[in-house]
Formats: structure tokens, sequence, C-alpha cells
């Protein structure tokens, strides 16, 4: 049902670093960008995610009780999702583990606030 998400930054070529090596490590490229948006995913693959300024000229915020989760094929990958956010400039919401039963999950916020998880329900 989601196509994409879009998320909103205050400096688009810092976000591109963070997200650009995200999405790299979920196995999806740039697929759009002009001089405002990027967006990362697979033509006719799963939902993806864009990173603007806002088109008001506003400043971005973060959205209270908003996060975008990504899904990830397995626990390592979890990890080094976590590692990879954090490298490039997120921070920690929560380190990774276990979420109940058959949840597995870390978060992090990317360098703008926005709050996204790197998931997996393992086996």
């Amino acid at each position: 049902m989601i196509g994409y998400v879009t998320l909103g930054t205050n400096d688009r070529a810092r976000g591109a670093k963070f997200y650009d090596a995200i999405c790299r490590e979920l196995g999806v490229d740039r697929m759009m960008e002009n001089e405002k948006f990027i967006a990362w995913g697979a033509p006719g693959g799963g939902a993806g995610i864009g990173l603007t300024q806002p088109f008001d000229g506003k400043p971005a915020s973060v959205g209270n009780g908003v996060m975008v989760a990504l899904e990830a094929r397995d626990e390592d990958q979890v990890q080094r999702l976590y590692e990879i956010a954090l490298a490039n400039g997120g921070t920690c919401e929560g380190t990774p583990g276990p979420r109940g039963e058959g949840f597995y999950a870390a978060y992090f916020r990317d360098p703008d606030g926005n709050k996204l998880n790197a998931f997996c329900r393992p086996a």
C-alpha cells in the first residue's frame, strides 16, 4: 500500500550521505533525484524513502510519534544498519536486540532527528 515515505532535512548533502549508506546496505540506490528531492528504492520494488528540504521553505522538523521501519534480512543486518546509521551521523534510540517474541530491532535517528528502526522477524 505505501509507495514511499518522505522525510525532511535541513542539510540535503548530510542527509544524502546517511541514506546512501543505509540504502546501500539494504541493496537499493537512488532511483530519483532533482535539486530538491532524492528518493531511494527499486522501481517496482517495495516502498522507497525520500528526502527533501520542506517545500514551504520553513525548517524541517521531526514528527512526534513518527517512525520509519526498515525491514532487514536478519539480525546481523539489523546490527550492520544500526552501526552504519551511527557512523554516518545518526544517534542511538535503542541498541539492537529482541523486542518481544519474534521481533528483533534497533532504533536510531538520522542526522535531522527523524526516527527510524531496522527490524527483522527471526524464525
